[in-house]
């Protein structure tokens, strides 16, 4: 048995998916009330249960004898909401109280942390446990990730094995739900095959030209790709950066949807919102020596590669919406 919460979320449910197609059974999908049984991201529900996150710990004090491992995702990643309060109980508190749970009943944990707790990355983007307590975020959500990791670092009792991972920029199917805070890829996608064209931020730096602001782009079956491995092998814990390593261009991003969509590129740049503009990234890029080192040498989807499956085989198909199928949830 392994406990997925945010499974009907973006990585979430592409981890219950690959966790299937990898051969595991009995997942218990953990989300908050109403979406899960709304969920269209499942493919495969013979195999998998749904707990409400209200009744999570619960379930894991009846039930911890079969749970094998607790795949942490659940989250709320909108990164512009101005309520803190938010972030303190979905990302924080209730993560202090998972991880105080998988201590007391000696589970395995994988929490998601995120590229947004390096802030303007004038610190760099080293996983290194010793610069996490100097971050400086840029906001609520990165903040929240933060703390946590700082929790999982100073506190006294630790899961026997337990990995944050610090996502970079992940796409990929179902994130449709997202709207406004999807990839670029998606909100492109929906420009093009609307108006031919796509926008892209104008650079409000004078280093940058416009569409030269970077990202590390990561696809989402990579993330899942590392998550099973980190399961099956159980190597060191701690935090460790999940990106490509390779930091590419926004242009890079546009031009290949572009690509595999058989689209010649049109290009407009508007101005980043003026409530966005200090608190946006211009640069990142993840080190994954430590990830390296710990055995994971499998290559990453290139940026190119990534955007054609996700625009061949799910977006232009519209498969990333998959059919509902009548669902129990289970308290």
């Amino acid at each position: 048995m392994i406990v997925v919460t945010g499974a009907a979320g973006f990585i979430g449910s592409n981890i219950v998916n690959e966790l299937i197609v990898s051969g595991y059974k009995d997942i218990i999908c953990v989300d908050l009330p109403g979406e899960l049984e709304k969920s269209i991201y499942f493919q495969h529900f013979d195999s998998t249960r749904f707990v409400q996150h209200n009744e999570l710990f619960d379930f894991i004090k009846n039930n911890h004898h079969f749970i094998q491992y607790v795949v942490h995702m659940g989250a709320n990643s909108d990164t512009s909401n101005p309520d803190k309060s938010v972030y303190v109980e979905y990302n924080l508190e209730y993560s202090i109280r998972l991880w105080d749970a998988c201590v007391e009943f000696g589970l395995p944990l994988i929490y998601a942390s995120s590229a947004a707790t390096y802030g303007d990355g004038h610190m760099g983007y080293n996983d290194a446990h010793e610069v996490v307590e100097n971050l400086q975020p840029l906001n609520h959500y990165g903040w929240s990730k933060n703390e946590f990791d700082k929790y999982a670092l100073s506190a006294p009792q630790k899961p026997f094995y337990w990995s944050g991972l610090k996502f970079f920029n992940v796409y990929g199917p179902n994130e449709n739900h997202k709207n406004g805070m999807s990839s670029v890829v998606a909100k492109a996608f929906k420009d093009i095959s609307r108006t031919k064209g796509t926008r892209l931020f104008r650079s409000h730096r004078k280093e940058y030209m416009d569409g030269y602001q970077t990202r590390d782009f990561i696809y989402v079956k990579d993330v899942c790709d590392v998550i099973i491995f980190l399961m099956e092998n159980r190597p060191e814990s701690g935090i460790f950066n999940v990106g490509t390593g390779v930091s590419r261009t926004f242009l890079d991003l546009a031009n290949a949807t572009f690509a595999a969509m058989n689209v010649h590129p049109k290009i407009d740049f508007v101005d980043t919102p003026l409530h966005l503009r200090d608190k946006y990234q211009y640069f990142t890029e993840a080190n994954v020596a430590k990830l390296r080192a710990l055995g994971y040498n499998r290559p990453f989807y290139t940026l190119e590669e990534g955007v054609k499956e996700y625009v061949t085989q799910y977006l232009q198909p519209n498969k990333c919406s998959l059919p509902v199928v009548e669902t129990t949830v289970y308290h």
